[in-house]
């Protein structure tokens, strides 16, 4: 929740300070869509709702119109859902001369209903789910991803070839070589800030030209929110200083993958209590955390697809780069997919290591939290820690290797099916079938090269 109010808009309206207020939604893939207000009108009408059209939250990473939705398509003509704006999400965005932001949940233009495939909404319902077991989720999302001395429009024009990192080595902690960077970094991590979003740090990370941003951890909701307002800001943040980032999970073969690892807890509903915690438990661990972990261990093939949502996505799970390729848990270890953190204290947490950097936040937590849920309900019994180097563990559970298999784990997924509804599943299957059906028919540079002479 930002502490940014409508009163606060109003008054920076009349003095002059804001002029403009974007009204976003988030779509499929993580982004915000929407429109530029001028701030009068806003204040005045577009508060209450505004409209877009309903292929938003039904297009692919390209805006095309994809066919084989049940929700919306050209014979049913593509009409308007409606936009209602979350003034809880209501924040001035600093990067952005006279400019405030606010996010809109996506509305039934005629029942006002919820959109149920919309990302706000797929969360909303499982942090529903939660209190009314008396619980709160808090989740922390860390964002990797590529910064490169380039501008957005040079590296199309170069067809993405010879690319220009801002670094030109390997820079995870690196003092000295993130210092020639501040001058991005800086303004991300002030920008943000200063949108109300509490920043801790940045950092080098393990491969030349690759960052870390981390914020500060909050409820599920909020945190999405957060998450979405900070790859925005920092491509925006980037471009206007002629730099160019990227948030592709495994953007080079020769480059570390981008990850969004995720870590979450469960709290009382007034957050003074934690629910992962008990005193003498081992490793601190209570038996609802146990649960709770367990249900990711055991849905971890089905949700996969709301962690890693596209063809690249898979090409970051490679042994002895830091990304996973084992769906297990292990005490502090960084080569397994479920890591535990904070033991033996109240600030004890899971963090899931299987998400990239390309994903959507509330897809992704609203998978986490109902497969947890479904732990907890069902009392799932957590197997015991992985020790050692997952890399090279035998005949334990894989995270699938490609999007067909976690696609084919997302449809056959009864509890996704309970938690999220059939038409939720169908909706994000048939994202999953386009994106493999693109690729399946595209012939790759690497395909050329390989075979043009040679075959």
């Amino acid at each position: 929740m930002s502490s940014y109010t409508f009163d606060d808009l109003k008054r920076d309206v009349a003095e002059g300070r804001i002029d403009t207020v974007l009204a976003c939604q988030v779509d499929m893939q993580g982004r915000l869509m929407g429109k530029r207000f001028q701030a009068e009108f806003f204040i005045e009408s577009a508060w209450k709702e505004t409209h877009s059209c309903n292929y938003l939250q039904a297009t692919d990473i390209e805006m095309e119109t994809v066919s084989g939705y049940k929700s919306t398509s050209w014979e049913k003509g593509y009409g308007d859902y409606t936009m209602k704006p979350d003034l809880a999400t209501l924040r001035r965005i600093p990067w952005l001369e006279g400019t405030a932001l606010i996010l809109c949940d996506v509305l039934d233009h005629h029942t006002h209903e919820e959109v149920a495939h919309s990302p706000r909404a797929i969360l909303k319902k499982q942090v529903k789910r939660l209190e009314a077991m008396g619980l709160k989720a808090y989740m922390a999302s860390e964002l990797e991803f590529f910064l490169f001395d380039q501008s957005y429009d040079s590296a199309r024009e170069s067809g993405y070839r010879n690319m220009k990192l801002a670094s030109g080595y390997n820079e995870d902690y690196h003092i000295f070589q993130t210092t020639k960077e501040e001058e991005v970094m800086r303004a991300i991590r002030t920008g943000l800030q200063g949108a109300g979003i509490p920043v801790e740090n940045s950092k080098g990370e393990a491969s030349a030209g690759q960052e870390e941003i981390n914020v500060r951890y909050a409820d599920a909701l909020t945190m999405a929110d957060r998450h979405a307002i900070i790859k925005n800001g920092c491509k925006e943040i980037a471009w206007s200083k002629g730099k160019a980032i990227t948030f592709l999970a495994k953007w080079n073969y020769g480059a570390a993958g981008s990850s969004s690892h995720i870590h979450q807890s469960l709290w009382s509903l007034d957050g003074k209590s934690p629910k992962f915690f008990e005193e003498g438990g081992k490793y601190g661990m209570s038996p609802m955390m146990k649960h709770y972990v367990a249900g990711l261990l055991t849905h971890a093939s089905e949700i996969t697809y709301f962690l890693a949502p596209y063809i690249n996505s898979y090409k970051r799970f490679m042994a002895g780069t830091f990304a996973p390729t084992k769906a297990i848990w292990s005490k502090d270890n960084r080569t397994a997919g479920y890591r535990l953190c904070g033991e033996d204290t109240k600030s004890i947490r899971i963090e899931c290591r299987v998400g990239g950097s390309d994903l959507n936040p509330y897809l992704a937590f609203a998978a986490l939290i109902a497969a947890g849920i479904d732990g907890i309900e069902n009392k799932l019994e957590l197997e015991a820690p992985f020790v050692g180097d997952a890399y090279g563990a035998r005949e334990v559970r894989e995270i699938p290797r490609t999007l067909r298999d976690a696609a084919t784990a997302l449809t056959t997924s009864k509890m996704l099916r309970a938690a999220f509804g059939d038409d939720v599943v169908d909706h994000y299957t048939r994202a999953a079938e386009w994106e493999q059906e693109e690729y399946d028919r595209r012939v790759t540079d690497w395909e050329v090269a390989r075979g043009f002479e040679r075959a």
